[in-house]
């Protein structure tokens, strides 16, 4: 028994030739633009240097449009539907391909370049480098050897590996490149000689879409900028005095004149003004948030580590790493923030603040403050629940919590076994969690390790996605979720959990899944259920949905049809229409859908035309079919599937 999406996954061999829109290829390549440009990263010669090849990769896949209609490469159509590829996608990927291979041949004296073989215009950025996280030994031998390869064959085996692509497939796409056949041919044997690791090739090492940033050289930059910076200085001077009318102000008022030195800005670099709250507050406050977590940990009077957190904090340095999720100002800090923690964890000295719109976490190593950390996570809105925890450590695969002093017990749940009886996680005097593995980092969704916290309202579940607040996880309709503590919520979890994976360092702030609808399957087949999984962000866009089929086997979830920012399966839009193509034990197909309660009939169209009353649909169907999937409310309104 098997299932398979109304919209077809990228991987498997080209269509059949088809015309391609400019909007096709364009949807695309915003879809899959990480594992494009990833390909096309790992298909650039390492000699590039790192940074121009980041650059390179990303000009490449954005430079991979057609200007007009075209059509397909003359390429077989897939033998499974399961296999078959979008033509947009199959297009960008050749065209990306081409433009990466062009891009590490030489320079000819007597040839004219192409535009691939120079460094591109855009995307740019000044006075930066870029490059991807540092991954481990392993990948770092893997790029060695890739080095090593030509160009083709460096494409044959990321095609083979990442695309999961047979020989057969791996020549057409090769060929449709541009390389030449018995090239084509030999690149495959090449390629044979690295080994077949291809789990390594979604390591962080090969990701230019999570990137580091570094500066250029300072001191070249200083020397040429003086000209610059002289001459800009003139037309400033010249341009304020045009500005200025006669002996009044200029544009900006009353303002202080840039870097003058601001009385509220001072102080809230003064570390003997930060705001700290007494141990037991949170006790008798009307509100209970980061607002009243009391200070902790041993550094709490350390007033140098606080000078040197709150200074990095409003001028971070070059060498210091910084991160934030997505939507968050990092800026220097509002007014006097507040001290929740200073210590020492897993050997680094770390101290949190909150500032009332942001949690901000600084690390500093103890031999000294080279290597220094700096990581930003919106907190604005947080409640009782949302406030529950934050990561106070990140090393070799583990997390500790620092936890809510309302927090009474905590314990381990791994999602994709809920049988399994949690086990408990210390904490010490200050509520920091001793180490737990965190699915964020994890290379493979064998496990899906949670953190389950009893305070005095009841029990939450929170899980990291690679980000200094845990995201909440709830299950249960959009107007009443509920915390995923339940035995029917941990069952839905068990089948949906791996999906947090595409929601990771997303700024996510809580996750539900609602399980919206059940189906009894055709042919004696069992009953399905439809769920549909709806992530929140701190900052408000960016929401994601996934609706997920779960057949009566024991396996993950089939991805049906995801959404961005999209009300669907919402608290303002608490319903959801999607659908799949499935096989029955006789090898028959069938268009199967489901809506929310609120759907009154359903009707497809395109390679199947059928209609059924309610808010279930099953229909016969042939392998391969395209189906288009709309659905009738009760108050009349037509509705189409999510996408």
């Amino acid at each position: 028994m098997s299932t398979q999406e109304l919209a077809p996954s990228p991987h498997g061999p080209d269509p059949a030739p088809g015309p391609v829109d400019v909007e096709q290829a364009e949807a695309a390549l915003v879809e899959h633009y990480p594992r494009l440009v990833r390909i096309a990263y790992l298909v650039l010669p390492p000699s590039l240097g790192r940074n121009r090849r980041v650059l390179t990769a990303h000009a490449v896949v954005q430079r991979s449009l057609p200007r007009r209609r075209t059509s397909g490469g003359a390429l077989p159509a897939a033998r499974r539907p399961e296999d078959a590829v979008d033509p947009g996608y199959a297009y960008v990927r050749g065209e990306m391909l081409r433009q990466a291979l062009i891009a590490g041949l030489p320079l000819k004296r007597r040839a004219l370049p192409r535009r691939a073989q120079f460094p591109p215009l855009l995307p740019q950025v000044w006075g930066l480098r870029l490059f991807p996280r540092a991954g481990g030994a392993d990948e770092l031998a893997l790029d060695q050897r890739l080095s090593a390869l030509s160009g083709p064959a460096r494409a044959a085996y990321v095609l083979r590996g990442l695309e999961r692509q047979g020989d057969p497939e791996v020549l057409r796409v090769l060929a449709a490149a541009g390389v030449p056949e018995a090239d084509a041919e030999a690149a495959l044997a090449e390629a044979d000689g690295v080994g077949a690791e291809y789990g390594l090739l979604d390591s962080p090492e090969f990701d230019p879409c999570s990137l580091q940033a570094r500066p250029t050289d300072l001191m070249r930059r200083r020397q040429h900028g003086k000209a610059v910076l002289a001459a800009t200085a003139a037309v400033a001077v010249c341009g304020t005095l045009l500005g200025l009318p006669g002996d009044g102000w200029g544009r900006n008022g009353a303002a202080a004149p840039a870097y003058a030195r601001h009385p509220a800005a001072e102080a809230a670099l003064d570390p003997g003004k930060l705001k700290r709250v007494p141990p037991g507050f949170w006790q008798r406050s009307a509100r209970v948030d980061f607002s009243v977590w009391p200070e902790r940990g041993g550094l709490v009077g350390d007033r140098a580590l606080l000078r040197r957190a709150l200074a990095v904090w409003a001028r971070p340095g070059g060498s210091v790493r910084s991160s934030a999720t997505p939507g968050t100002p990092v800026g220097p800090p509002m007014g006097s923030p507040q001290l929740l923690y200073a210590g020492e964890v897993d050997g680094v000295r770390v101290v949190l603040f909150h500032d009332g719109l942001r949690a901000v976490r600084y690390a500093e190593p103890v031999a000294g403050t080279s290597g220094a950390a700096l990581d930003f996570a919106r907190t604005d809105g947080a409640d009782e629940a949302g406030s529950a925890a934050l990561i106070v450590s990140r090393a070799a695969g583990n997390v500790r919590y620092l936890t809510a002093p309302w927090v009474r017990e905590t314990v381990v749940r791994d999602l994709l076994a809920p049988s399994k009886k949690p086990w408990p996680l210390r904490r010490n005097a200050d509520g920091v969690t001793d180490p737990m593995p965190s699915p964020a980092s994890a290379r493979t969704c064998a496990a899906w390790n949670a953190l389950q916290l009893r305070d005095g309202t009841g029990v939450r579940l929170l899980t990291d996605l690679g980000e200094l607040a845990p995201a909440r996880l709830t299950a249960g309709p959009p107007a009443a979720p509920a915390d995923a503590a339940g035995e029917e919520a941990g069952a839905a979890w068990a089948r949906t959990a791996c999906g947090l994976t595409t929601v990771l360092a997303h700024g996510v702030r809580t996750v539900n899944s609602w399980r919206f609808a059940t189906q009894p399957l055709p042919e004696g087949g069992g009953r399905a259920a439809w769920l549909c999984t709806r992530a929140e962000t701190w900052r408000g866009t960016g929401s994601r949905v996934l609706a997920q089929f779960q057949a009566p086997v024991e396996a993950p979830a089939a991805l049906a049809a995801k959404a961005e920012e999209s009300p669907a399966c919402g608290a303002r839009d608490p319903r959801v229409l999607a659908g799949v193509l499935w096989q029955a034990k006789s090898g028959q197909w069938y268009v199967l859908a489901a809506g929310s309660g609120d759907f009154t009939s359903l009707e497809t169209s395109g390679g199947v035309v059928g209609r059924a009353d309610g808010h279930l649909l099953a229909l016969r169907t042939r392998p391969g079919t395209r189906a288009d999937l709309h659905g009738t409310l009760k108050d009349g309104t037509r509705v189409g599937a999510l996408r």
